[in-house]
């Protein structure tokens, strides 16, 4: 394994994402990616539609370096408005799962963050998601 999860012992367990990740490997870096298609353009103003085109982008971009989801160990979500993240519970878990699992089934989490922030630079856009992956070398 090219990763080891990072949990002090005393520390309640995070849901949703882990506190840390060690991990070898190629590191790639994902650019913050909003929800709109490959042709830029936004196909919904739903925000759950978004986060899943832009999990969708960040999962195209790290498949260019040879990494799945077990790869990402840290994500950046920047929300145009927190309370749609807080009220997304399900359909946002859903969207999740079909992202972030990988080809053996096994449903990944990453360090992460989530920040509101005023405005992004697409106007349209209600969440923008960066990543960090870091893909084992072949031996």
């Amino acid at each position: 394994m090219h990763r080891t999860i990072l949990q002090p012992k005393d520390w309640a367990a995070p849901r949703g994402y882990v506190n840390g990740i060690a991990a070898r490997g190629t590191v790639v870096s994902i650019a913050g990616q909003v929800g709109w298609n490959a042709q830029c353009r936004f196909e919904t103003d739903d925000f759950v539609g978004q986060v899943r085109q832009a999990l969708a982008n960040v999962r195209a971009v790290l498949a260019e370096a040879g990494g799945g989801p077990e790869h990402i160990v840290r994500m950046t979500w920047y929300l145009t408005d927190r309370r749609d993240y807080l009220e997304a519970g399900k359909p946002l878990g859903a969207a999740w799962r079909e992202f972030m699992t990988d080809t053996e089934g096994t449903v990944h989490y990453p360090a992460m963050t989530a920040v509101q922030v005023v405005a992004l630079m697409e106007e349209r856009a209600k969440i923008e998601i960066e990543a960090t992956a870091v893909v084992p070398v072949p031996m």
